[in-house]
């Protein structure tokens, strides 16, 4: 789960993949059953280098791969279940808003800058008081359409700034809502890089390569294809944060 500016009826099935790319960016997909009443975005705070600026993500269109994740679950030998200021000001410019498949998307680069965003999207203030460490992230921002859907994988990659770790945004917020535990439902994929290796206890191995299960020029650099992919499943009542893996 993760983010949103508005209160959503259900949130289920969520899939995130991670890899780390090149010059220290990490590349990372997302994708879950959504049920809303109303306009809405998803919020996914990043840890991302500092002074990195405002095309720090890369944005990468996955609508035309809807069955990335459906694809990424069929290489391992286990069934998965599917789961303000009061000084007049000029008014600052709007952020960027990128057609990504069926998604605007922005890129937050500060806590500051939601204020650039229109205020459907926006989470409240207060909540950062509540998340300190989030303070100096940045933010993918999804805008959704209401009703019932299973959302296309989302995908983009950013300079991360802790290059010790891979990192999978799985906190809850719920329109300005944060609790010690949340309920999950959540499976977690990743892969290694070309020039660190993961600490994988824990996580099950894909029995073959990404190449013999995955259509690799659909995922556009997503997927090494001559790896193997990892798995972890996280469900039930678990503490509400982020996860992070290490690197070895």
């Amino acid at each position: 789960m993760c983010c949103f500016s508005r209160p959503v009826q259900s949130v289920s099935a969520t899939n995130i993949f991670a890899r780390p790319g090149e010059d220290g960016r990490q590349l990372l997909a997302y994708s879950m059953t959504l049920k809303a009443k109303e306009d809405l975005a998803m919020v996914l705070p990043l840890p991302v280098q500092a002074g990195s600026g405002e095309q720090a993500v890369t944005f990468i269109n996955l609508k035309d791969y809807p069955g990335f994740f459906t694809d990424l679950r069929r290489g391992f030998p286990m069934p998965v279940d599917e789961p303000a200021s009061m000084t007049t000001r000029s008014a600052p410019m709007r952020l960027e808003v990128i057609q990504v498949g069926d998604f605007e998307a922005s890129y937050v680069p500060t806590v500051a800058d939601f204020s650039r965003l229109d205020e459907r999207f926006r989470l409240p203030l207060e909540t950062w008081d509540k998340l300190p460490a989030y303070r100096d992230y940045g933010f993918a921002v999804f805008k959704l359409k209401p009703g019932a859907a299973t959302i296309h994988p989302m995908a983009f990659s950013f300079p991360h700034a802790d290059r010790s770790s891979l990192f999978f945004p799985t906190v809850h917020i719920h329109y300005g809502k944060v609790y010690p535990a949340a309920k999950f439902d959540h499976v977690l994929y990743c892969q290694s890089g070309t020039e660190e290796e993961l600490a994988l206890t824990g996580w099950v191995e894909s029995n073959r390569p990404a190449g013999t299960f995955m259509k690799t020029a659909e995922a556009k650099g997503l997927i090494d294809a001559d790896r193997h992919c990892y798995l972890k499943e996280l469900h039930g009542k678990l503490p509400n944060r982020d996860t992070l893996l290490q690197r070895v």
